[in-house]
């Protein structure tokens, strides 16, 4: 089958379940329920929030990233919100707020926020001012090429798994979606190396940039108790699925290492309505929450640990962490091996002995940091789109290189 090269973002299932996009250039290559990326670019760019200005030294705020957005039949995005499904553009300035009632598939919905920041903005400048990201109408202004197919959220609604039928209309989806993107003079001249195409699924694989999962429990806004390590009587929760492959097998060791102590709380469920209200509320009154791998190492319940400012226990050899190069994660979360954990009673007496001092330190740090992890439209400063879109101009100068070789080599990708 043929292959092109793109510039994307994708959830890696080898190494993160759902919660990470990346970003990478890669040949691109459809296969059946998934698109496959391999070749992923590194980069030594930093990421920072502010650049060096003239006049006197003073710092300010680099430019924000120049996105051309791809406007894509209906049924590539927001038809999958509705029953409709009809043709047609983004729907003009008024953006259709994410429906209630979706439960999980609702941390699969990065692709939507995404889109949500570059269109049916109802503020002023101001507001613009904000963003790490502004759409421009003029792809030849365009820093980066986005592309609004909402791929996860269409493996989850087209079929329930890999022999349904209504699977075919994700397949006929992933083929639509190369015909265009083929037959575009932007892909054409730079062999899709500057598209940004979200896919937020674990059979998805390889990455340069991981973001988080959309949290599904409610954000705890009103967390300012007096004494919050004893407000919070549960020393450590978690509430999921307990039998998981690979990494994951983890769960069902746990699950039995645990029982028996009175201040742990370890339950299996599933993510039902009633189920992410009990989340919420007993992520609210636990001191730590823990975070061991799913099918791969690590899962929504890490981003709802946090918004629940309960400090994350993360069990995993293997992890890695959206932001990472801004955010130091030690600052807020607890980190153990595999071996750690499973030797017995380790982990309870560490939890046992951790300094109330401390603990309540990692929980101030976790309402600082918390506002990182937010999807909402409008997008505000420093929020979770806001996040993914800064570490997406961060490797504009890699992209930028890998285009500007590919005018003029004779062998493709020699280096």
């Amino acid at each position: 089958m043929a292959t092109k090269r793109s510039f994307a973002l994708s959830i890696g299932a080898s190494l993160l379940f759902l919660i990470s996009l990346s970003l990478l250039l890669s040949n691109l290559d459809l296969r059946p329920r998934l698109f496959s990326f391999s070749l992923p670019i590194s980069s030594t760019s930093q990421c920072s929030s502010s650049s060096s200005g003239g006049g006197g030294g003073g710092l300010r705020a680099p430019p924000p990233l120049r996105v051309f957005m791809y406007d894509l039949p209906r049924r590539f995005n927001l038809g999958m919100l509705d029953s409709s499904g009809g043709d047609g553009g983004d729907g003009g300035s008024r953006f259709p707020a994410w429906p209630r009632g979706t439960g999980i598939k609702r941390q699969h919905s990065v692709e939507y926020w995404m889109m949500a920041s570059l269109v049916g903005r109802d503020g002023g400048e101001e507001e613009w001012a904000e963003a790490e990201a502004v759409r421009v109408l003029d792809g030849e202004e365009a820093d980066v090429f986005f592309v609004p197919f909402f791929s996860s959220l269409s493996f989850n609604v087209h079929g329930h798994n890999m022999t349904d039928p209504d699977t075919e209309i994700d397949r006929q989806l992933q083929v639509d979606i190369l015909d265009i993107l083929w037959k575009s003079k932007y892909w054409k001249r730079s062999a899709g190396r500057d598209h940004v195409i979200p896919m937020h699924h674990p059979n998805a694989f390889s990455k340069d940039v991981v973001a988080p999962y959309v949290h599904v429990v409610d954000s705890f806004t009103d967390d300012d108790s007096p004494d919050p390590f004893n407000s919070r009587p549960t020393l450590l929760f978690f509430r999921g699925r307990t039998v998981r492959k690979d990494e994951g097998k983890i769960r069902s060791h746990l699950a039995k290492m645990l029982q028996g102590y009175n201040d742990v709380h370890f339950e299996n469920s599933l993510a039902t309505g009633h189920g992410i209200q009990a989340s919420t509320e007993g992520m609210r009154m636990s001191k730590f929450c823990l975070h061991p791998a799913g099918d791969t190492p690590s899962s929504c319940r890490l981003f709802d640990a946090i918004i629940s400012h309960c400090v994350p226990v993360i069990i995993s050899d293997r992890i890695e962490l959206p932001f990472e190069n801004e955010i130091d994660y030690t600052e807020f979360s607890l980190f153990f091996s595999v071996e750690e954990a499973l030797q017995p009673n380790y982990l309870i007496t560490q939890l046992r002995q951790f300094p109330k001092q401390r603990w309540i330190e990692m929980w101030g740090k976790l309402k600082n940091v918390s506002h990182h992890f937010e999807f909402q439209h409008p997008a505000k400063k420093g929020d979770a789109v806001n996040m993914i879109w800064r570490q997406v101009r961060n490797k504009l100068p890699a992209v930028n290189l890998e285009v500007h070789r590919s005018r003029r080599l004779k062998i493709p990708d020699w280096w």
